[in-house]
């Protein structure tokens, strides 16, 4: 994915996070952590999912909320999950000792 972008003169650039976030319904995922724009990001991906035929999971979407329960909340992300660069379900994350697990998971 870095080579691909840095070719293309994108800005992206993902780094192994180091562990796996396991889920019930759709497996285990190696999770990653990325820096750069957000949509070169999610055609990667996208890319990735079905060109490779694996599931990857598109986070970093948040519920609104009020500002104050934004802010003493628990740290809380949703995602898409693709596979095969198709929409088959979502997730949602929670932040545990600075590692995303799952809370709950559904298909779409």
């Amino acid at each position: 994915m870095n080579a691909q972008t840095k070719n293309a003169n994108q800005k992206f650039e993902a780094l192994l996070a180091g562990y796996t976030m396991q889920t019930i319904k759709f497996g285990d995922f190696e999770m990653i952590a990325w820096s750069g724009d957000w949509s070169v990001a999610r055609s990667i991906f996208k890319k990735a999912s079905s060109k490779m035929r694996s599931k990857v999971i598109e986070s970093g979407y948040h519920e609104k909320r009020e500002l104050l329960s934004a802010m003493f909340g628990s740290s809380s992300e949703y995602g898409k999950v693709y596979s095969n660069g198709k929409l088959v379900g979502q997730i949602e994350m929670i932040k545990k000792s600075s590692k995303w697990t799952v809370r709950v998971e559904s298909f779409v």
